[in-house]
């Protein structure tokens, strides 16, 4: 059963990407612009959504650093400024394999203030407008992209799996509070992408899937009106699967299948 409306028809429709420069991101709002949508597609690579631009016409560039809380404020006041977007959708992120004995605050901080903290520049920037749009009958819905690092902590996920576990929770409360008011929301948790993110990992990514597979599996998610947005379930539902184990199990598999 739906647990949000779905988005089915996209054709005129207006959604705007933050952290669409490349992987995911850029994936899906090629996607989306082949349906037909008013695309906006922003990140801090300038160059990047130009290129974008360039290879899909009609569809607009608006740099902006998610990490800067005015600048984010900026772009979604020239977002508005045309109408309230049908979706919005935070896919930036960064990534850095790291564990315990080879510590960084920094890389720590950075990992919080782009895929988490961006995240709430945003929501800060486009809620009290999405809200007013869903109490008026538009379609409305807000994304956010997290991963299964989120779901329990594994190696080398020192920086990362927290950041996605708070995304994760987040859109489960917001899920709780903006729904019944009727406005849409999703959390989108992939597993291994060829993206330049996971291009440093060192070992073998098992079910590994391309940016475009990736993107068919977001819209078809969003069309579906899903809430939790997983792929692919081969590789997902093992590690939802693995939630449910007692810590005791759960720490003697991840070091038996990884052997960290």
């Amino acid at each position: 059963m739906a647990l949000n409306p779905p988005l089915r028809h996209w054709q005129g429709r207006r959604v705007w990407i933050v952290g669409a420069s490349s992987g995911i991101g850029r994936a899906t709002a090629s996607l989306l612009h082949a349906r037909g949508a008013q695309v906006i597609v922003s990140a801090r690579n300038a160059q990047a959504l130009q290129d974008f631009v360039a290879a899909h016409p009609g569809s607009q560039a608006l740099p902006c650093d998610a990490t800067d809380p005015a600048q984010v404020q900026r772009c979604a006041a020239q977002v508005l400024a045309a109408g309230t977007p049908t979706l919005v959708c935070y896919c930036a992120g960064t990534y850095q394999p790291l564990r315990a004995n080879a510590w960084n605050l920094g890389v720590m901080q950075q990992h919080l203030a782009v895929n988490y903290i961006g995240a709430l520049h945003l929501l800060d920037a486009v809620l009290p407008a999405l809200r007013t749009a869903a109490a008026q009958g538009q379609a409305a819905h807000i994304s956010l992209v997290g991963s299964v690092a989120g779901f329990r902590g594994l190696p080398q996920g020192l920086a990362y799996g927290p950041t996605k576990a708070a995304l994760i929770h987040l859109a489960e409360v917001l899920y709780l509070d903006l729904r019944p008011l009727g406005l849409g929301v999703s959390i989108v948790n992939p597993g291994f992408v060829e993206t330049p993110l996971t291009a440093g990992n060192d070992f073998r990514m098992p079910a590994l899937l391309e940016p475009e597979a990736a993107a068919a599996a977001v819209v078809r998610g969003w069309e579906q009106g899903r809430f939790h947005i997983h792929f692919p379930r081969r590789f997902t539902n093992v590690l939802l699967g693995l939630r449910l184990l007692p810590y005791r199990a759960y720490f003697a598999a991840v070091r038996r299948f990884t052997g960290l």
